[in-house]
């Protein structure tokens, strides 16, 4: 049975760093409380953990690491932490120093773009060994904005020479023609988070300098239609709703010295019925196709609020249960 009540206590005295690792109103230590039932205190140079011997070990561990993260430089926040109780308690924590100094770029903001998780850097990794890799996740898991740091990067080292970002406009449907402007104003809304992205990531004025060039191209899937595309770095967003012959037609674009990166959620499709996913389709032709990779995130690489995760948790609970359930009705109709 374990011990009910043990004590560990770190030295704090030489440590530069107390305020950042407790957080704004203490909010990182309430979460570590919260999430490893302990009660942490911090007293005469010494911060003290108290709870269940197991707990208190794992939080005693897990702020060693901590405090090692801020030391190196690193900054740490709720969503860090998070995670790493999270890889803690899968006996993963070795693994948390393998997202240190991982920065892929510098925004135009002086943020540092980094992978946030295990799936992100085996995601970030993968578009760096291979010329196509497909990234499949729920919303939130980085898919579209790490994979076009990578393509900055490529870009800022002269390894391609143009950045192409592309996406079906399927939710337009038909009622595209009725919109009023010209073909670039009437898919601008279905653009608009691909702008978003470049615009965080390079800063509003280089990114208008590069498109005006000719070096940044934002177009609908419609307009790869009939070209062969060297030197680029091509993403192809929400894939899933890109039906059988728009994903091939993709696909073969590629040309020398190029890059393809397809992102897409296969949870959310909103093609017609009855029209089956190039991306659902693409996974099974291509899977064992060398030079190809596939990444599947989960709602374990969300780094949107915490709330994202427990929404897509409940939504996939609710998508087992009701095949499950219809399962169970095809049974009995079958008897």
């Amino acid at each position: 049975m374990e011990q009910l009540t043990a004590e560990r206590r770190i030295s704090i005295d030489e440590f530069d760093y107390i305020k950042e690792l407790f957080g704004n109103f203490d909010e990182n230590v309430k979460v570590i409380e919260n999430k490893l039932n302990v009660d942490i205190v911090s007293r005469q140079g010494e911060i003290i953990i108290i709870g269940s011997k197991g707990s208190v070990e794992k939080a005693h561990h897990l702020i060693l690491k901590l405090m090692g993260i801020l030391n190196s430089g690193e900054r740490i926040d709720v969503q860090k932490i998070n995670y790493f109780i999270q890889l803690l308690e899968d006996g993963q924590e070795e693994q948390i120093k393998e997202l240190l100094d991982n920065v892929i770029c510098i925004s135009a903001k002086g943020k540092q773009i980094k992978p946030k998780t295990l799936g992100q850097k085996r995601y970030t990794q993968a578009i760096g060994n291979n010329d196509i890799v497909f990234g499949i996740g729920p919303a939130g898991t980085g898919k579209t904005y790490l994979a076009m740091a990578m393509a900055v990067n490529a870009f800022k080292n002269k390894e391609i020479s143009k950045i192409i970002l592309t996406r079906p406009a399927v939710e337009a449907g038909e009622s595209l023609g009725f919109l009023p402007g010209d073909l670039q104003e009437k898919v601008d809304p279905y653009l608009r988070p691909l702008y978003d992205a470049l615009y965080d990531i390079l800063g509003g004025e280089t990114f208008l300098k590069y498109k005006e060039r000719g070096m940044i191209e934002v177009a609908p899937l419609a307009y790869m239609r009939g070209r062969t595309l060297d030197d680029s770095f091509i993403i192809l967003d929400e894939a899933q709703n890109t039906t059988k012959e728009q994903m091939k037609m993709f696909l073969t674009r590629l040309g020398f010295g190029s890059k393809a990166i397809v992102t897409g959620d296969i949870t959310q499709i909103d093609l017609p019925k009855g029209k089956e996913s190039g991306l659902k389709q693409a996974v099974e032709i291509l899977k064992d196709v060398e030079g190809i990779e596939f990444v599947f995130l989960n709602e374990h690489d969300v780094v949107r609020h915490a709330l994202v995760q427990r929404i897509i948790k409940a939504y996939d609970r609710y998508e087992k249960a009701k095949e499950t359930n219809l399962a169970g009705i095809t049974v009995k109709e079958k008897k």
